[in-house]
């Protein structure tokens, strides 16, 4: 049930205050149409839909991974749904409730009101709604965490989960932080358009954030350490300046000390720009399979997937940021989040709402694009390496490993998959090679025991 403001007391606030300047709201609805609409062109034609003209396989899992595993796999990721979806549902109902009802306002009130400075305000505002979201999630975060113990996919002590649970709600504080005096900042100085600094703002944090990321909050987490010279190194170097890709270095990342899952990404750009394998990968693969997953991070450097998701995130930032101005200074919604104007720190609930929800929007569109380019880089993979055969084994050991959802349902796949499933991923290396006129690699089925 939704709590109303009764009419006296809104009344009385109205008429306390003195009339300020008007908020733009026209001219952020222009922009917000106008970067929206930019953005849509952005990814429609920057997106690579069909990363392999003339595919035609179908995805079956029934030919390259055994029953056994099929059974498996589908037990953990109906074991992996349900807190999942509870802990979605539960972070949403707890901002909408903080951001749309009194409640929030009350709360933030009683926190920020000793605080005479509005500096200090905010930054009270911004830890409680950083601890209460991150409390509500917890307990479902626990029981995927339970899950992946059951499974074996995690190897982390609870001691260290729940440091790290710590580390990411500093990192959270210090963005939240930054974000909110940055705007507040600009409300105040510019009351009537101060969409238009925060929308340049956002777009400048979003690529200061990407610079950032591989540098500063990785370590947090990870350590990382040059892959010794050997072998692999060389030869991995090597196949990165045969395809004329510039790398800084070829990072091992410590994963095993969390999770027995194997992958390999690529993070940063220009003098940050690395490719980071998980120990895990190196110690349980074939140097064959180690490779081609490497050439498919190359893809990703080749083509500056960071830069442009990067681009496209920080346009994404600006156009967001112009239809959170609407938003916050809406008088409806900000009379029911029991805020009196943007520049009230009650009004953080509000904010926290509407960027949880535009979010929550944004999530399956990335999902969609990100497969997109994910199957782009394994195509550049195959066009490296050359090896269909190697490609398929490769990423049937993935799946099975990592117990991907190898048929998920279509709301899933939309909320959760930014890659394509392993045996969409198998069928596509089928269909290069039928297209390259190279041997199609047969069902592993065949020659794999149950």
């Amino acid at each position: 049930m939704r709590a109303r403001r009764t009419a006296g007391p809104a009344v009385a606030v109205e008429a306390r205050q003195e009339p300020g300047p008007v908020p733009d709201r026209r001219g952020a609805a222009v922009a917000a149409v106008v970067l929206c609409a930019l953005l849509a062109v952005v990814i429609l034609v920057t997106t690579p839909w069909h990363p392999l003209p003339g595919a035609r396989a179908t995805a079956d899992p029934g030919l390259d991974f055994t029953p056994a595993q099929i059974a498996r796999s589908g037990a953990f990721n109906d074991a992996l749904d349900p807190p999942a979806y509870a802990g979605l549902a539960a972070g949403l109902l707890v901002v909408l409730l903080l951001g749309l009802t009194p409640l929030g306002a009350r709360l933030l009130g009683s926190v920020t009101r000793p605080l005479r400075r509005w500096p200090l305000r905010l930054v009270g505002a911004a830890v409680v709604l950083a601890v209460l979201t991150r409390l509500a999630g917890l307990p479902f975060d626990v029981w995927s965490q339970t899950v992946l113990h059951r499974y074996g996919l995690s190897t982390e002590p609870w001691g260290g989960w729940f440091t790290d649970q710590l580390t990411s709600l500093g990192v959270t504080l210090v963005i939240w932080i930054v974000v909110l005096l940055g705007v507040h900042l600009l409300v105040r100085r510019f009351p009537r358009r101060w969409w238009a600094g925060a929308a340049a703002g956002g777009f400048v944090l979003v690529a200061a954030a990407s610079f950032g990321y591989p540098v500063l909050v990785e370590p947090l987490f990870n350590s990382f350490h040059s892959m010794p010279a050997g072998p692999l190194r060389t030869d991995l170097l090597a196949m990165a300046r045969r395809d004329g890709v510039p790398v800084g270095d070829v990072l091992v990342a410590d994963a095993s000390k969390r999770t027995t899952e194997l992958n390999a990404y690529v993070s940063g750009f220009g003098s940050t720009r690395r490719i980071v394998v998980y120990d895990t990968l190196l110690s349980s693969e074939p140097r064959t399979e180690i490779e081609l997953i490497v050439a498919h991070e190359l893809g990703h450097a080749k083509r500056d997937d960071v830069l442009h998701g990067t681009l496209v995130g920080a346009l994404g930032a600006a156009a967001g940021v112009c239809v959170l101005f609407l938003v916050i200074t809406s008088p409806r919604l900000l009379r029911r989040a029991g805020a009196e104007s943007p520049a009230d720190p009650r009004s953080v609930a509000l904010l926290l709402a509407a960027v949880t929800v535009l979010l929550q929007v944004a999530g399956p569109v990335e999902n969609l694009i990100s497969r997109r380019i994910e199957a782009r880089a394994d195509m550049h993979a195959l066009d490296l390496t050359r090896d269909p055969e190697t490609y398929v084994r490769m990423q049937r050991s993935l799946s099975a490993r990592n117990l991907d959802d190898l048929s998920p349902g279509a709301l899933e796949y939309a909320l959760w998959n930014s890659h394509p499933t392993g045996p969409q991923r198998i069928a596509m290396g089928r269909d290069w090679a039928r297209l390259h006129g190279v041997p199609v690699p047969a069902p592993l089925v065949k020659s794999t025991s149950p």
